[in-house]
């Protein structure tokens, strides 16, 4: 579809399913040739990380675990400025080596507050595995390792992003019509 509606909003389409797993495939294609060894954790950011998650772990080939954590930042189409945890880490993450995963990292204020948490855990590593980065935007200075698409400031669904809770199911990525 060209153009959906999301509850009061539309979007036209911005990435399709194909050239998004293009991408996650040379992401796990990184992360495969960087731990052959290391037994990653995968930690998952929820809910909007769900899709590239499941997409990215059928291509990795590396022994693994993955966990999921749950937090908030965003209200309607607008970022709060503050990071809500809402279900915590569960995992011992003492010397392990970390990947977080996330959907899309904008501000960086998520990725900064889950980083300095694993710091006071002593993981062994951290790395940070985004589908999607816009640069123009953020206000932390962070380093995404592992990188699928940088993209310009805009507010997107689909594909595990949503909009209110809703349009995450979608297999391509839309951004809004203004």
């Amino acid at each position: 579809m060209a153009t959906i509606k999301v509850k009061d909003r539309e979007f036209d389409i911005f990435l399709k399913e194909e050239d998004i797993q293009k991408e996650i495939k040379r992401v796990a294609d990184e992360i495969n040739r960087d731990y052959p060894d290391k037994e990653p954790l995968f930690l998952c950011i929820l809910n909007g990380s769900f899709m590239f998650a499941a997409d990215l772990l059928k291509n990795v080939s590396v022994p693994c675990n993955v966990s999921f954590v749950k937090v908030a930042s965003y209200q309607g189409t607008d970022t709060t400025g503050k990071v809500k945890e809402l279900m915590g880490l569960q995992e011992d993450v003492e010397g392990r080596h970390i990947i977080i995963v996330e959907d899309i990292v904008d501000t960086g204020y998520t990725m900064r507050d889950i980083l300095e948490s694993l710091s006071e855990k002593k993981a062994a590593s951290v790395e940070i595995c985004a589908l999607l980065c816009k640069p123009d935007k953020l206000k932390v200075d962070l380093k995404l390792k592992y990188l699928a698409l940088n993209i310009p400031n805009g507010f997107i669904v689909g594909y595990g992003l949503d909009y209110d809770g809703f349009g995450r199911n979608s297999r391509d990525i839309y951004k809004i019509v203004k």
